[in-house]
């Protein structure tokens, strides 16, 4: 196979919707040519038509945001307007970003879609992504930073103070998203993480909305109220399927979660309690991913959540955003430990 067949081939494998005039343009080729080598591919049976995504191989997409975090402990009392010795860590993260790769770990095809800028961040958010993630439809701006999110700890981990460097998820357009319909369209799953102070931007008809799994904060925000018990717990979670959704998690950190849903009971669920706590960091991503993945293998509702919580517990106790050992048989083993 010539270069330029073998550079369309594998062009296509990570895109398989890409427009001939898009391949031009990324491969730096005329697009009559890229329309030829098309041709000589698909006459030579090395391609059939022009879809890779086959309905059994469907993706899972994540769109939101892959930042760098940088933690800052100061060694002694913060003193401003001067230079303060600290230590310092740094991870990958961004919540669509982990959950991608926690899913990505569990075994699944998974594609990001976000914005990042041209730059050293971006470089080590791919070497950390890459194997678990499909990252063709990042879409770098060289006008713009790569987010980065730095927090100045004391020494009891507390923090002072912290930057976010975020302008760059503005760019995350209308625009950007149509250039995905044919993966969006072809997805078996959709993830668009929120916070709290996007949940107004939530329309009142909530219809078509598989899953919500959203914290007490969250919730509170969306419908201007408090939950102040198990009773307004639930009758919150309810109100939300009552707005279309199907299943429906608010969680409430160590507290557990309440599950509502349009073919279920509403029940609560207590936390996984542990004393060994590492890092904070993650767990709620990872108990999404877990919720999930569990969900997409057609466990009921339930042990779907306590799927979740088993990949959040163990999250806790490591020092990883995404813990490194997870993998699909590891999570099984480690919900029938738990269960015995």
């Amino acid at each position: 196979m010539e270069s330029k067949e073998l550079k369309v081939l594998t062009y296509l494998r990570n895109n398989p919707y890409a427009s001939q005039q898009e391949m031009a343009d990324a491969l730096k080729m005329s697009r009559p040519a890229v329309a030829n080598i098309i041709s000589q591919l698909i006459k030579s049976g090395k391609i059939i038509g022009r879809a890779y995504i086959l309905p059994e191989n469907k993706e899972i997409i994540c769109i939101g945001g892959a930042n760098v975090d940088r933690k800052y402990i100061v060694k002694d009392q913060l003193q401003m307007g001067t230079s303060n010795p600290t230590t310092s860590l740094q991870s990958i993260g961004g919540v669509a970003r982990n959950i991608a790769e926690n899913l990505g770990r569990l075994g699944n095809t998974v594609r990001l879609l976000t914005v990042v800028g041209n730059d050293m961040e971006y470089a080590s958010i791919e070497k950390a992504s890459s194997h678990w993630m499909n990252l063709f439809s990042v879409e770098k701006l060289v006008n713009y930073s790569t987010g980065t999110y730095s927090a100045v700890l004391d020494q009891q981990g507390e923090m002072l103070f912290a930057l976010a460097n975020m302008d760059i998820y503005d760019q995350l357009t209308v625009d950007y998203m149509k250039k995905q319909e044919a993966y969006l369209t072809n997805a078996q799953m959709l993830i668009i993480p929120v916070s709290s102070p996007k949940m107004n931007r939530m329309p009142e008809n909530l219809e078509g909305i598989e899953w919500l799994i959203t914290n007490k904060d969250e919730a509170e925000t969306y419908f201007q109220t408090q939950i102040v018990d198990e009773e307004s717990w639930k009758r919150t979670a309810e109100a939300f399927v009552q707005k279309g959704i199907r299943h429906v998690i608010i969680t409430n950190g160590s507290k557990g979660v309440v599950c509502a849903g349009k073919e279920i009971e509403t029940l609560f669920m207590p936390a996984i309690q542990t004393e060994q706590v590492v890092d904070v960091t993650g767990a709620g991503d990872a108990f999404v991913s877990g919720v999930l993945h569990a969900s997409l293998d057609g466990v009921e509702v339930k042990q779907a959540v306590l799927t979740g919580m088993i990949n959040a517990t163990k999250t806790l106790q490591s020092v990883d955003t995404v813990r490194t050992e997870l993998t699909k048989l590891k999570l099984t083993n480690e919900l029938e430990e738990y269960l015995k």
